[in-house]
């Protein structure tokens, strides 16, 4: 059974409330050197909230920390304190506030934000038997005792491929940042082709920060192949037409009005990117005759980061969301507080709170083992659960892209008694005869050995020629009558 952590429609006025805020460790431009002060069991819950309140990454710091008051606010718990404590932005920063916060009592770290200050710190909260709840994404930071409430690449991967193949569609290629995120995705959508019984056809792999996708996608979509049939095609009708073929030119006069022949050998594309990046990718798809709905493009929770309603060749596309079941709750109230909408990663904030409210209640209990309930908790976001090796599994939304906006078409499930976890980092075990994707944009030796652990040994294969619904009729009704074979 899922444990509610939050009062989610609470108005406490922050006058009334009996939880307490100190600010440590710089947050009040204090020095963030090493303290010695101590402070003593006192029958009170202190969470250290490591946050970078200062430095590049202090617009997200500050935000989180914003929410976490908002929700100390809503959780009125009298024993609970939050101190916050200033990274800097840096993993040196990070472990002095860690430090700092350890030796201050805390019986959790909430925080940091990235991967790399997570990995500073998790040495001494370890060896003090302190739990972390970290916001990066970056697994291979995680451990028992270390854990995050990041959204997971692996679980986004997996939510929306599983979706698409439970609606019609089956063969997939992935257009990738060429990086360690990229390389996740990779990773994660092969072993979810693998669970649900689909093919990862073509993966491309493009420059991160690029907005040019010209020539990734041209190689894609096998533009120059499917012209190139084209024009055969049209050249020996020509031939006809000249002979006086009635039939031919009627046939040459419709071909004329298509620019490709051919469907690609894939009908979804799954491109885990944001604004102009994600418009002018799926713009040169269309360029190349790739285009919705014979083709249905997907993505992950970073498109709900950009306005796609007015984008013609994204309607009808999918990605999942975080549940939307309490959020506009928290976004409503952190707007009128702060005057502004809140991302979707301070809305992690207020449930490391809420959870740590919920913790509070455990004082004499092991921390982690009420950490990784298996029934999850209901927060903000929906449904999530902290497991063992440090990852998390939230209950996500499909969301599709539609001129009036985005909508729900079908909701994060509610409880976890159906759901395992998804694990996309373990090994990738291939069954006889697997066919691997081709790769575009990247050696593929070396891009094997990123996503399967091992180069394959397997070439690119030839596409199969797929030819289109009109195409068909086109045979259908003139080409046979002229005993024409269509080109490979």
């Amino acid at each position: 059974m899922l444990k509610k952590i939050s009062f989610l429609f609470g108005f406490l006025a922050l006058a009334g409330c009996q939880s307490t805020v100190v600010t440590q460790g710089g947050a009040e431009g204090s020095s963030t050197e090493i303290s010695e002060v101590t402070l003593g069991n006192d029958g009170t819950f202190r969470v250290g909230v490591l946050l970078p309140l200062s430095g590049n990454a202090a617009k997200q710091g500050n935000g989180l920390k914003n929410a976490t008051m908002l929700a100390l606010e809503d959780v009125n718990e009298p024993n609970l304190i939050l101190q916050y404590y200033d990274t800097k932005g840096t993993p040196e920063g990070a472990q002095v506030a860690a430090v700092n916060a350890l030796n201050q009592n805390s019986r959790l770290l909430i925080g940091p934000l990235k991967s790399s200050s997570v990995q500073a710190i998790s040495e001494e909260a370890r060896s003090r038997n302190v739990p972390v709840i970290a916001f990066n994404t970056g697994s291979n930071v995680l451990q028992p005792g270390i854990y995050t409430l990041g959204l997971m690449v692996d679980e986004q991967v997996d939510r929306i491929m599983t979706y698409a193949a439970n609606h019609g569609r089956s063969r997939f290629a992935l257009l990738i940042p060429d990086n360690k995120t990229g390389v996740a995705v990779a990773r994660a959508a092969v072993k979810s082709a693998q669970k649900n019984g689909v093919k990862i056809t073509r993966i491309g792999f493009y420059t991160p920060g690029t907005t040019d996708f010209s020539d990734i996608t041209k190689q894609m979509s096998d533009y120059n192949a499917r012209t190139g049939r084209l024009q055969n095609l049209k050249n020996s009708l020509k031939a006809k037409v000249n002979a006086g073929d009635a039939n031919a030119a009627k046939v040459l006069a419709r071909l004329n009005k298509t620019d490709t022949l051919g469907d690609v050998d894939f009908d979804t594309v799954l491109i885990p990117e944001s604004g102009a990046g994600l418009k002018a990718a799926v713009a040169m798809f269309g360029y190349y005759d790739v285009y919705a709905p014979q083709v249905k493009f997907i993505g992950t929770s970073v498109w709900e980061n950009t306005p796609l309603n007015r984008e013609s060749a994204l309607r009808g596309s999918w990605y999942p969301a975080l549940s939307r079941s309490h959020g506009s709750y928290f976004a409503n109230k952190y707007a009128n507080l702060f005057g502004e909408r809140p991302s979707s990663l301070y809305s992690m904030g207020y449930d490391a709170v809420a959870l740590s409210a919920a913790l509070s209640k455990k004082s004499g209990s092991d921390l982690n083992e009420t950490i990784t309930n298996p029934d999850g908790y209901l927060g903000i976001n929906g449904a999530f659960r902290l497991l063992d090796n440090g990852q998390n599994q939230h209950s996500l939304d499909i969301v599709e892209v539609r001129p009036g906006g985005d909508v729900i078409i079908d909701e994060a499930p509610k409880k976890f008694d159906l759901m395992e976890p998804f694990d996309g980092n373990s090994a990738i075990v291939l069954e006889p005869g697997y066919q691997a994707p081709r790769i575009f944009g990247k050696d593929t030796s070396t891009a094997q050995s990123l996503i399967y652990g091992r180069s394959l040994g397997l070439e690119n294969q030839p596409l199969d020629y797929i030819p289109t619904a009109q195409e068909k009729e086109i045979v259908r009704e003139g080409l046979q009558k002229l005993n024409i074979v269509v080109p490979e």
